[in-house]
């Protein structure tokens, strides 16, 4: 396996190099989504989703050359490649029973054999264009044609174009069909479907078709820095639109994203990606001067970084990731925004390997979970995660609550957070947490976003913009 994955990469790497140069660009990211989609078909995605991955992003890295030719039109292939091959990949879910996948069937007279998988993925992503994005469906068809013309399977062009004509043809009839199958018209797993109709019965559907949809762009600005107003000067001035985001004091809105090295000022450490829903996190905190602050399960490092530029007089972040590498990238990051927080590599379910014995005044505890409410950043989650693994992650949340408790002063607060809408993660979670600790209490939030839970706020994603998030805030008696 490994070895076709190498030998298909470099056939893949040495193409895209010369069709970056020879061919026009927009073929040139179809055929980038085709061949990170290739891969994904072709893997046991419950173990080697990751390879997959590394593909659509080989994709874009070798797409440069087309952006150093054609200026910054060029990264708008890059994005078109990015979001084709993640979107068509994610809309498979598992096997035959996504959209795209509904929709071939139907229009194939029988099957494609195995070794015209190629063929296959290509079709795919035709479709994915014609029926989810507002392309002109004569391009679309073009260059799913012409596509096909460089597989050396002149067979094939008029199959390509006889099914997405038929398409065409019958769009309207085929999406009654399919949208009565709630799996391949919500592009969701049945099991998870069903867990978010018991969860939320009156938001389920909103749920599946935020995930769906294509997420924006959000920064955070440095208020060390730079105020939010004045950044958006500076993106106006560079004719960029902006708007800000609802619910934060540093949340900023690119309506067209581009790469972070184009971001005014990205470098110098003004701005930061961050999605508007993980900036509530630093709010919630209530930070002060000369407070020790825990984040437990830090990477990425967002929520780091914001809480250190909220409050510059804490008098301690310690910032713990199980993960070097990851913990590594938080250093780097802080380094570009000029912040410092202690780095420590650790298993927060474990603090006797890495804990000084002194208490902090805040912790937060933002816990591994199915994130279920960031699926429309990341769709692959609807391929990886598994109706097995929310019971195994509500066990893991529990031990690191147990774990970092003891660690919290009297009086001080811990800020429970994941990126899940399911409730035995979130408020579940916390109800086993508060009748099994009697020093707990919860500290009830008092927002106009979000959803009032049993225990906790609930944010959907798509409100607001936001992704997906949830937060509980528990204070410890003294």
């Amino acid at each position: 396996m490994a070895d076709t994955i190498k030998s298909g990469s470099r056939v893949r790497r040495r193409l895209l190099r010369v069709m970056a140069v020879v061919l026009g660009l927009q073929l040139v990211a179809f055929l980038a989504a085709g061949a990170a989609l290739f891969t994904i078909m072709n893997l046991d995605l419950s173990r080697d989703f990751y390879s997959a991955h590394r593909s659509i992003k080989s994709a874009q890295e070798l797409l440069l050359p087309a952006t150093l030719i054609s200026g910054g039109a060029g990264f708008v292939i890059v994005a078109l490649a990015t979001w084709l091959g993640f979107r068509a990949a994610a809309r498979r879910v598992s096997g035959p029973i996504g959209r795209a996948d509904a929709l071939l069937q139907r229009l194939l007279k029988k099957p494609l054999k195995q070794r015209d998988a190629d063929v296959r993925c290509i079709l795919l992503v035709g479709l994915y264009q014609l029926d989810q994005l507002a392309m002109p469906q004569r391009v679309a068809i073009n260059e799913t044609v012409q596509a096909i013309s460089t597989l050396n399977k002149q067979w094939a062009s008029g199959l390509v174009n006889a099914v997405l004509r038929s398409y065409q043809r019958q769009a309207a009839d085929l999406d009654e069909v399919v949208a009565a199958e709630d799996i391949a018209g919500y592009a969701h797993p049945d099991w998870l479907i069903e867990r978010l109709q018991t969860d939320w019965p009156h938001d389920w559907e909103r749920i599946l078709m935020a995930n769906n949809a294509r997420p924006p762009f959000s920064l955070r600005v440095n208020r060390r820095r730079v105020t939010r107003a004045e950044y958006m000067e500076t993106l106006a001035e560079q004719s960029l639109d902006a708007v800000p985001l609802e619910h934060t004091v540093t949340g900023v809105k690119l309506q067209k994203p581009l790469p972070v090295e184009m971001l005014p000022g990205f470098t110098a450490g003004y701005v930061s990606v961050q999605d508007s829903g993980a900036q509530l996190a630093a709010g919630l905190l209530d930070l002060h001067p000369g407070q020790r602050v825990l984040d437990a399960c830090a990477a990425p490092g967002g929520k780091t970084a914001h809480m250190l530029e909220s409050e510059p007089g804490l008098a301690r972040v310690t910032a713990v990731d199980l993960d070097a590498r990851r913990l590594t990238r938080i250093g780097e990051n802080l380094s570009r925004l000029s912040l410092h927080a202690d780095l420590v590599q650790g298993d927060a379910a474990e603090p006797s390997g890495w804990w000084d014995g002194h208490s902090y005044e805040r912790i937060l505890l933002d816990v591994p979970c199915s994130a279920t409410g960031v699926i429309r950043r990341h769709p692959d989650i609807k391929l990886l995660r598994k109706p097995g693994d929310i019971a195994t992650l509500v066990s893991a949340q529990a031990r690191l609550l147990q774990a970092v408790w003891p660690l919290l002063s009297p009086g001080g607060m811990l800020l429970y957070c994941t990126c899940s809408v399911l409730t035995d993660e979130n408020s579940g979670q916390i109800a086993s947490f508060l009748k099994t600790y009697k020093d707990a209490a919860e500290l009830p939030i008092i927002a106009v976003w979000g959803r009032e839970c049993r225990h906790g706020r609930q944010v959907f994603p798509g409100e607001n913009e936001m992704d997906g998030f949830y937060f509980a805030c528990i204070t410890r008696s003294g």
